[in-house]
This record gives C-alpha cells, structure tokens and sequence, in this order.
C-alpha cells in the first residue's frame, strides 16, 4: 500500500501529464523537469532540468545535482542473457526485494578503510501498479557510515570506540521489469535534506518506468 507522500506524488505526476493514457504516445515533464527517454532498453523517467549528465561514471545513464553533491540517479538493467524476469514479483514480495536492495547497498559501500562500518535499515517497501499497468516496487532504506577517530589505534576496540557518525544518506529505488529484464532505478540523497526535498524527490523516483521493447 502506498504512503500518503506516495500517494500526493502519484496526483502530481498525474497532473504533471506522466499519467496519459496508453494511446498518447507523447509524455510531457512537469515544469522544470525534461524527459529522459532510452527507446533501446525500453524506460524513461523525468529528471530536473538543471542536472547533469555524468558520461564517466560507468553506468548507462547517470545524472547528478550540481547544487548538491550528494544528490545523483541511474538506471541498472539486467542482462538479458543472464535474466529472465516476467514481472517484478519474480523477486518475492516488496519486503524481501527490499532486504536484497539494503544488502546490495551495503556490499557495494563496503570501505577498506581501517576503522569504518556501514549500517543500514528499510524505511518502506510498497507495491504500486503504475500507469502502463505494469507492478513496480517503491523501496527506501537509509545506509549511515561511521568512521573511527583513531584509525591508527592497535586494538579494533579502541577503534570502534571512537567512532563517529561521518554521512548519513537515502536510497529511493524503483524496481520493474520488462523485456524479461530487471529495470532498477536508484536515486541518492543526504538523509538530513531529504525531507526539505522529498516531494520532488519522490515525484522524480515514481517517474520512472520500463516497457516491452519491439525488435
């Protein structure tokens, strides 16, 4: 079941213009907002105007806030060779993706750093069925890190000891699938501005979605 926040996000995408009926073939961004669209892969999503896209990162597609370093997106598609998805409940119920979402996080932040340990917890976990009729899973979790003081110290104890909090973020991720192909959508926030921005924030997540290809 979708959230309140959820469900005001929804409404304004619908006025926004995301939300046309299946015989439109024209999908129009809310204002301040561009359409990114990937005909190749089969998603599309609305991304601020002012964000840039990053061609180094390494990803397919990847955007991030110039205003604000902690606030980036991309996109993740599966192989085609090595999947086989028909619908996002191929991954179980929104709950378990979820705890194979935070756990992805947490071995893809894994530092080698002396002295540092990642933690993370699932704030929500929904199922929603999007406008093209196809189920997407809504996951956020919050990973925090903390770092010791002491990296130097002889004993971990110590270590661990004098730890301390050193950046706090949200992940909103958006999970479907098309194309017999895993589609996941993933935006980053500093947890501390995520809620002076979380409308936005959730409007641009709940964009996003995945569709058949035709060869």
């Amino acid at each position: 079941m979708l959230n309140r926040r959820g469900a005001l996000a929804g409404v304004a995408l619908t006025a926004a213009g995301l939300y046309c009926s299946p015989a439109k073939a024209i999908v129009i961004p809310p204002p301040g907002f561009s359409l990114h669209q990937d005909k190749l892969d089969g998603y599309l999503f609305f991304v601020p105007e002012n964000w840039l896209p990053v061609t180094t990162s390494g990803n397919d597609i990847f955007y991030r806030n110039p205003r604000n370093v902690n606030e980036n997106l991309f996109v993740d598609v599966s192989s085609p060779s090595s999947s086989n998805f028909s619908t996002v409940e191929d991954l179980g119920p929104p709950e378990e993706a979820a705890k194979r979402t935070l756990n992805q996080y947490l071995e893809e932040l894994m530092s080698t750093r002396i002295g540092v340990r990642r933690t993370g917890e699932i704030l929500s976990a929904d199922k929603r069925t999007g406008p093209d009729g196809k189920e997407y899973y809504d996951i956020q979790v919050r990973v925090r890190s903390y770092a010791s003081r002491n990296q130097l110290a002889a004993y971990p104890g110590d270590r661990a000891a004098s730890q301390e909090l050193e950046w706090e973020r949200r992940y909103l991720t958006v999970l479907g699938a098309a194309n017999k192909r895993l589609y996941q959508f993933r935006l980053q926030t500093a947890d501390n501005t995520f809620e002076t921005g979380a409308d936005k924030l959730l409007n641009i997540a709940q964009s996003f979605r995945c569709k058949e290809v035709v060869v």
